[in-house]
């Protein structure tokens, strides 16, 4: 498994190499390092500070590779920049010239408190409708519940934060509509709301597919065998078919950690959490290409590193698999 795992990291150089190359053209060669810098300065900026405000920054470097002969050929924009990263320096930002690990750390609070409680109470959800589903299947209850899901399905999340808004927060006004603060547990009263709307939005897409996949063990030669035992069926459902579906469970959770950490743009943005979606959302606007980058950086990390959790707790879950 040790060699598997090496194996694994140093894939992890080119695959993040290539992300991070491509971010960077979408912003340096699509558009001009100067319409960024008049982009945050204004249009009425002087050509002095424009040149000031790259130079600062080292935005008026060659891009890719210097041949000019007049500094090394790895002193370029990218090759520094990701040399800086490479040493898990996260830079400052362009517009606000704040330390982004700063940033960053403040913002990972909010975020986590936003997507944890509703990432585990929408999987847990899932998890039971979708056995009590297959437990009650081709019944009318499950055909109706399966109508509900793709209903479910078919709603944007928009629609679902603007009806909460409006009806839980100012009809109702159980919730506050924006604004966030952290004050012990009255920081609940901010994210009960955003939490719940997060839940209801996912939930029918997974309730289908968690559905489907313990369907597809029901069908299983162990569960006939099981039957054959005499085993009842709610024990084949929690005994067999949810310990056997573990593996498509796994690939779920691990997968969704970094989408955890990273938070979610559009509630954050909407109900005006501090958290780390809400910052990339306001740096693509702004443009701020330096949280951009190091948000791009962090989020290949922790998504590459969530599918090799996720490899491990295959080997954990199902010992028939070998990492090799």
């Amino acid at each position: 498994m040790v060699a598997y795992l090496i194996r694994r990291l140093f894939f992890f150089v080119p695959i993040v190499f290539g992300v991070m190359l491509l971010t960077f053209v979408l912003f340096f060669v699509v558009q001009s390092p100067d319409a960024m810098a008049r982009r945050v300065l204004g249009p009425k900026a002087t050509p002095k500070a424009v040149e000031n405000w790259l130079h600062n920054r080292g935005y008026d470097k060659p891009l890719l590779l210097n041949r000019t002969g007049q500094a090394p050929w790895h002193d370029s924009l990218f090759l520094n920049q990701m040399g800086r990263l490479a040493r898990f320096d996260l830079g400052k930002s362009d517009v606000t010239n704040r330390p982004l690990a700063e940033d960053f750390r403040e913002g990972a609070l909010p975020s986590l408190l936003l997507t944890v409680p509703a990432f585990f109470v929408g999987l847990a959800l899932s998890v039971v409708f979708a056995l009590y589903l297959v437990f009650i299947r081709n019944g009318v209850v499950d055909l109706a519940a399966s109508l509900a899901c793709v209903a479910l399905m078919s709603v944007p999340v928009m629609v679902y934060i603007i009806a909460g808004q409006f009806l839980v927060a100012q009809v109702l006004n159980y919730f506050p509509a924006f604004g966030f603060q952290l004050e012990g547990f009255s920081t609940a009263k901010f994210l009960l709301l955003p939490v719940a709307l997060m839940v209801v939005s996912g939930l029918g897409a997974d309730v289908r597919l968690f559905r489907a996949m313990f369907i597809e063990e029901m069908g299983q030669d162990y569960i006939r065998t099981a039957r054959a035992k005499g085993v009842s069926s709610a024990l084949v459902l929690l005994r067999h078919v949810f310990k056997n579906g573990l593996i498509n469970l796994i690939t779920l959770v691990v997968a969704s950690l970094p989408f955890l950490i990273m938070g979610s743009v559009v509630l954050e943005n909407f109900f005006g959490i501090p958290g780390l979606g809400n910052k990339l959302f306001s740096a693509i606007q702004a443009p701020d290409f330096a949280v951009v980058q190091a948000s791009v950086f962090l989020g290949s990390l922790l998504y590459l590193g969530g599918l090799l959790l996720t490899d491990i707790c295959y080997a954990w879950a199902d010992p028939r698999i070998r990492l090799q």
